[in-house]
């Protein structure tokens, strides 16, 4: 795979809107989608499901459903996740520069 496509690989599995916050948040550690609703303000429902699907079939994301009385699921970075935690930090480091 050339360095075009492992970019664009890269790009597909972070690039939408939303899905490097919801990384972030997940980097602190396992949370529940309450929680991610709570702290990324400005995301829909719909949205933050879809990205969370998303990052789940990628590999990315890893989904525990626990059979209890309300429902409670829980979100979690894969070891492919956390290896995301350094282009994060990256990306904080570069914005903090001035970067953009």
């Amino acid at each position: 795979m050339d360095e075009r496509q492992c970019v664009s690989k890269t790009i597909k599995t972070i690039g939408s809107k939303w899905t490097v916050f919801i990384l972030h948040e997940l980097c602190e550690g396992t949370k529940r989608f309450g929680e991610l609703e709570r702290s990324l303000k400005g995301i829909s429902p719909k949205t933050l499901s879809q990205r969370l699907k998303d990052l789940e079939k990628s590999g990315v994301v890893k989904k525990t459903v626990y059979p209890v009385v309300p429902l409670r699921v829980e979100y979690e970075l894969t070891e492919k996740g956390r290896s995301l935690r350094e282009v994060i930090d990256k990306m904080i480091e570069w914005g903090s520069r001035g970067g953009a």
